[in-house]
């Protein structure tokens, strides 16, 4: 466990935003670190779509596979030890098999979609989820409205799923959609926890600013929520000198025009964050940034990477205290 404060009410809870792979990994150090329960992962939603009728929330089930410790090591989504006879069945009939979906994780879809239709919210089925692959901390999605993410390319706009799987990301990116965004409103626990005073930190997880986590940011008025609530809201970067560990970030930061680096990665959340975690690789740039930086590694290949990454956000927050004032 880390050293975390503690108050009569228990451990101080912690919020992290996250998308899928990148941001999940860090999710795990965190929960690790952490006293049961006091986690609290939001997700995103943005990447949510209905395939072959089914309710697919790619990023949900990454996190949830991940804190569960069940989670393909080689892929870092879908579930280990998975089979596909499923998926062998449906190129048989020639239907679509371009969104691989294993036997095992199949099940969730199938369970998902039946509630979903029965008009359970998604946030419940979620918590139903994890509570029966045993995870202590929450998973929350972001809203429980629909909310789909498009990207705008020089080839037409695309449905999320479309771009990032079926088309590889090969598509130039001139800019983002997130339908639904204006109408849907945060889930109503994640702006509880932005104004519980013993809040300890918000931490945005390595995850891609623009598909990942500004469709969680474009949810009416939490934005303000975070740069108004007491903890400190801190930031790792999915940027490591010039390149993203992994995934399009650096393509997309390209493509539309910005300089790949973490000075890009800290404007992107100007006026939102306390402060900046970045990797020893740029520790150069520390001195440029408009935020109070930590510099340590950052890339998580292990297990202890990612404690220990987890140890050091929690460490800086601490050090920043509540009531931290942003810098514009």
């Amino acid at each position: 466990m880390s050293g975390q404060p503690q108050t009569g009410g228990g451990p101080r809870p912690v919020l992290a935003l996250s998308g899928g792979i990148g941001g999940s990994k860090l999710a795990l150090g965190l929960a690790r670190v952490l006293s049961p329960g006091a986690l609290t992962v939001v997700a995103n939603t943005g990447d949510d779509f209905e395939h072959l009728g089914l309710h697919i929330s790619p990023d949900i089930d990454t996190v949830t596979y991940t804190l569960a410790g069940v989670q393909n090591p080689e892929t870092g989504w879908g579930r280990a030890d998975e089979t596909w006879s499923f998926m062998t069945a449906l190129h048989e009939l020639g239907a679509e098999t371009w969104f691989q979906l294993g036997d095992r994780d199949l099940a969730v879809h199938v369970e998902r979609t039946r509630r979903l239709r029965a008009g359970v919210p998604l946030s419940e089925i979620t918590a139903d989820i994890g509570r029966s692959f045993g995870i202590a901390s929450r998973i929350l999605p972001m809203t429980d409205r629909r909310v789909r993410t498009r990207v705008i390319t020089q080839d037409g706009p695309l449905d999320f799923q479309r771009y990032f799987v079926e088309q590889r990301c090969a598509p130039a990116v001139t800019g983002f959609v997130f339908d639904g965004a204006p109408e849907a409103k945060p889930h109503p626990d994640i702006l509880a926890m932005l104004c519980n005073p013993e809040l300890r930190a918000v931490v945005i997880c390595p995850s891609n600013p623009y598909i990942s986590v500004d469709p969680i940011l474009a949810l009416p008025g939490l934005w303000d929520a975070l740069a108004a609530c007491n903890a400190p809201v801190i930031a790792v970067s999915p940027i490591i000198g010039h390149e993203a560990v992994k995934g399009p970030t650096a393509k997309m930061m390209a493509e539309l025009g910005y300089t790949v680096d973490v000075l890009t990665v800290a404007q992107h959340y100007r006026g939102l964050l306390d402060g900046l975690v970045i990797d020893t690789v740029d520790a150069a740039m520390a001195g440029r940034l408009h935020v109070p930086v930590v510099v340590c590694p950052t890339l998580m290949r292990s297990l202890s990477d990612r404690e220990e990454l987890a140890t050091a956000v929690l460490g800086f927050a601490d050090r920043l205290g509540r009531c931290a004032r942003r810098t514009g």
